[in-house]
């Protein structure tokens, strides 16, 4: 595990700090696989009863929705900003062909946990898997590290997304790719931040910070990065998250109000990409 300074400098929020610390979200049973995201629907039958095993499937084909926007991905480095357990960081290894795939989280306690959930892997092939402590505000890599850089349900957690696409254009090298992927307010009004805290317990408690998706491109674009391109996916994530919510949550309780926030245009899903233009 790599200790960086830079973490220490961006304190984790106490609501953050919770959730992935005591709490352990990956441990609950909204979730499973040691992934922790609300998962990529499109090839799940809603209309049938649904499994762990079509949870863990949901979460894992988010994954591969955004590792294949990068593609082709062959003997590149890559870089998951906010990676959790790592499982995620283990597909990017095992399903893309990458060289290296360096995972980076703020909490302590999921380094940890990764190093213990792909502790076979790591123990296989040391030389191409990391997992790294440090903020998405400031990495603890040279510029130019990385071919591709990419985060999977994280950048809702990020405090300064300017800083955030700072240090992505950063350690990109020139011609490399990022990809984020994280639900965000749609559109630029200010009306929306509120809502959201009516609405969802997450936001009323700090856990999640309602970042317009023209913020995220804003920034992108303020630092250099070009063929900035963005795709709502809600409708394959949020019908089958609140799905899956229904075994566990009643109709009426916050959890359910993800897709009514959808539904009601405060909140979207989207997939952000990018590139660093090549010297």
């Amino acid at each position: 595990m790599t200790q960086c300074s830079g973490a220490a400098q961006h304190p984790i929020p106490p609501a953050v700090q919770e959730a992935y610390g005591t709490a352990d979200l990956s441990s609950m049973p909204l979730f499973g696989g040691g992934f922790i995201n609300f998962g990529y629907w499109q090839d799940i039958d809603l209309d049938q009863p649904l499994s762990e095993h079509d949870r863990i499937c949901s979460q894992q084909a988010l994954y591969r929705h955004v590792l294949s926007a990068m593609a082709p991905t062959e003997g590149l480095r890559a870089l998951e900003v906010g990676s959790g357990l790592g499982v995620g960081a283990a597909v990017a290894l095992e399903e893309y062909g990458f060289a290296h795939v360096t995972g980076m989280d703020i909490h302590p306690q999921q380094l940890r946990r990764a190093e213990q959930a792909n502790s076979a892997l790591l123990a296989r092939r040391p030389e191409r898997l990391l997992f790294a402590h440090g903020a998405a505000e400031n990495m603890p890599f040279g510029d130019g590290t990385f071919d591709c850089v990419y985060s999977v349900e994280a950048a809702q957690h990020f405090r300064d997304l300017g800083a955030f696409a700072q240090e992505t254009a950063r350690v990109l090298r020139p011609g490399g790719r990022a990809v984020v992927t994280s639900f965000f307010v749609p559109d630029a009004d200010p009306a929306r931040t509120g809502r959201l805290a009516e609405l969802l317990d997450t936001f009323a408690t700090g856990l999640d910070v309602a970042h317009t998706v023209p913020l995220l491109t804003s920034s992108l674009e303020r630092v250099g990065l070009t063929g900035v391109s963005v795709t709502s996916i809600g409708a394959s994530v949020w019908p089958g998250w609140d799905r899956w919510l229904a075994g566990m949550w009643e109709p009426g309780t916050w959890p359910r109000n993800f897709l009514r926030a959808f539904r009601e245009g405060t909140l979207d899903y989207f997939t952000v990409t990018a590139e660093r233009p090549a010297v």
